[in-house]
């Protein structure tokens, strides 16, 4: 979950590479670091904390050093402190290295490593890379010839070969001024072609500023970068044919435009999200021809479907609870959700024509990739009905998700830079609308009428939303004032929108370390209801619909408890007025469009709260957009 980012060139490294990891710093904050090559010594400077007090540290330095790496952290091994931050080095000094992921089998090498003479100074398992390469690069010295070039490379290459886990990787040495090399390993990890320049990143974002040239790489990839050029390799040292490829984003889609913080931006871009998505998922009405649905999946993913799987993590997890509603009421079909760490170690026993669907954002989510993996595995050899089908569903579809599955649903929500997910959970849903209609028509399981007033209920959501944001922004930063020093929070949901329960909670939980449960509104009278008094408000959300009712009376449960009551309902909507204590008002929709609606409240409260405790929205403590370690 760390970022890394890597420059070699013409051009000052060190704003290069600071800039980079500004853009980078959603992957984790727990500390930074860079280091530089310049007459002939490595110059690294590290800081605890965030970025900015690593470029406090170094706003003054002249160092005009053309080549470097930089690093911010999540702290797996090793607290957050200045001695485990990125880069790490050998004892020499001559070798820097940084890395995104976990070497599994770092113990072991350390004690070797130690026998052999070596010391650490940190608690890191990074910091057996740069002492092993240095082990590896005496041996490679010794037998080299004088004119030999790829002396780092290979010493680099067999202490890849050693390592064990998952993990993207950066490394300089100072005998090798013009030498960077990158490696992936199951952790994402993309190359930069500039004029006369070349960068690595763990995302694209880091680099986008200066090219849209772009080569990820693959698992078992590594990259030589110098002036002449970028070759890449498998770590057995065959070279690799590669193509690059041109990035469709701009410089501008990862700023703030104005907006105090990036997930109140991503908030508001959740109309021009849907927009894109209803665009590319469903025919006009003039070219509709026999397919109200455009997602181009072939006959052979849905033949003789009898159950679909879910795999995923956070508010994926979430989303794909709605698609599991939406799968079931309206296709027909029994589908399961799991989340992707417990499916790893506890799978479902296999079913035949069944297919698996993972969700994840950025593609790179560990135990989402590995179920999938784990699926795919299992399922190999065996007779045709239960051979895979994989399916994906992901805001990158250029990630490792991409290249495992063979069929993706783009979700085109563009980049996401608030750790909090927004406008991804609701270009996700937009994903699981497209797939089950296309499924119910497939299985007609909808008369063609009726799946042409969903898709025309849908059409009508982007404006609803900005009815919503229009309404609702001063609405929930007033209420906020009220709830900074709240210490927990209860939400209800049931149907289609409990899992939105679940979303609220989740937020508010993420951005305003206040603890907060989501649970089905029926289940409260079972346990939760225990928890409720004056100090514990409770966020219902009741639209009209089949259990419209049943949430008016589970919420007055909650009232008679003295719980303060916060409606998410249409307004002048049956006795919700006289049962909310403040009502968040929403425009009536059919009950199966609500959440594309009612999470947009949920998102602003959580905002707000956090907002008016003063604390840092887009970036929460302990958290990293992309969780791509297990």
């Amino acid at each position: 979950m760390c970022g890394i980012v890597g420059y070699i060139g013409t051009q000052r490294a060190t704003e290069i590479l600071l800039s980079g990891l500004e853009k980078l710093e959603y992957r984790g904050y727990d500390s930074a670091g860079i280091a530089t090559i310049w007459e002939e010594q490595i110059n690294c400077v590290r800081a605890k904390g965030k970025l900015h007090n690593l470029r406090s540290k170094i706003e003054h330095s002249e160092n005009p050093a053309p080549i470097g790496i930089g690093h911010t952290r999540w702290a797996t091994h090793g607290k957050p402190e200045e001695h485990n931050a990125h880069p790490h080095m050998d004892m020499a000094r001559r070798i820097a290295v940084v890395q995104n992921g976990i070497v599994e089998n770092y113990r072991e090498l350390r004690e070797q490593l130690k026998a052999q003479g070596h010391e650490f100074v940190s608690e890191t398992d990074t910091e057996v890379i740069p002492h092993l390469i240095a082990q590896f690069l005496k041996e490679e010295t010794a037998l080299a010839d004088d004119n030999s070039d790829v002396i780092l490379f290979e010493a680099v290459r067999k202490a890849v070969n050693q390592l064990q886990g998952a993990f993207a990787i950066a490394v300089i040495c100072a005998d090798y001024p013009d030498e960077l090399i990158a490696i992936r390993q199951q952790a994402p990890l993309v190359i930069g072609f500039g004029q006369g320049e070349f960068f690595c990143a763990s995302d694209t974002p880091a680099i986008i500023a200066h090219t849209r040239a772009v080569l990820p790489l693959e698992n078992g990839e590594m990259a030589r970068l110098t002036p002449l050029g970028v070759e890449v390799y498998n770590f057995a040292g065959t070279r690799q044919r590669k193509h690059v490829r041109m990035l469709s984003l701009s410089p501008t889609m990862v700023e703030k435009q104005g907006f105090k913080h990036f997930m109140l931006k991503e908030i508001y871009e959740q109309p021009g999200v849907v927009r894109a998505c209803l665009d590319a998922y469903f025919s006009s009405a003039d070219d509709a021809g026999d397919s109200l649905i455009n997602l181009d999946l072939p006959e052979s993913l849905y033949a003789d479907l009898e159950q679909i799987q879910i795999v995923a993590c956070g508010t994926s997890w979430h989303a794909a609870l709605i698609g599991k509603y939406l799968l079931e009421q309206l296709a027909g079909i029994p589908t399961q959700v799991q989340y992707a760490s417990e499916f790893r170690y506890a799978p479902a026993p296999l079913t035949p024509n069944t297919l698996t669907i993972g969700v994840t954002q950025s593609g790179e989510t560990a135990d989402t990739l590995a179920a999938l993996g784990m699926e795919k595995e299992r399922r190999q050899g065996l007779e045709s009905k239960y051979q895979v089908r994989l399916l994906g569903i992901t805001n990158r579809p250029e990630s490792s998700l991409g290249h495992m599955v063979p069929h993706i649903i783009n979700t085109l929500a563009g980049i996401e830079i608030g750790v909090a997910a927004t406008k991804t959970f609701t270009a996700q849903l937009m994903a699981f609308y497209a797939l089950t209609l296309d499924l119910a028509q497939r299985r007609q399981t909808l008369p063609q009428e009726k799946l042409a007033d969903i898709i025309t209920g849908l059409r009508g959501i982007p404006k609803e939303i900005e009815s919503t944001l229009e309404t609702q922004e001063k609405l929930t930063e007033h209420l906020a004032h009220d709830f900074a020093e709240t210490q927990d929070f209860i939400f209800l949901g049931r149907g289609i929108n409990f899992p939105i329960a679940l979303e609220g909670a989740l937020k508010l939980k993420e951005i305003s370390y206040i603890h907060a449960e989501g649970y089905p509104a029926g289940e409260m009278k079972h346990g939760p209801i225990a928890l409720l008094d004056a100090k514990v408000p409770v966020v219902a959300i009741a639209t009209p619909g089949n259990v419209y009712e049943k949430v008016i009376s589970n919420a007055q449960e909650a009232k008679a408890r003295d719980s303060r009551l916060i409606g998410v309902t249409p307004v002048n909507h049956g006795e919700a007025a006289d049962v909310f204590n403040d009502m968040i008002p929403v425009t009536e929709v059919d009950e199966l469009l609500s959440p594309l609606l009612t999470v947009v409240p949920m998102q602003l409260l959580a905002y707000n709260i956090a907002a008016r405790r003063g604390l840092d929205v887009d970036q929460p403590r302990n958290l990293a957009k992309s969780v791509t370690v297990e």
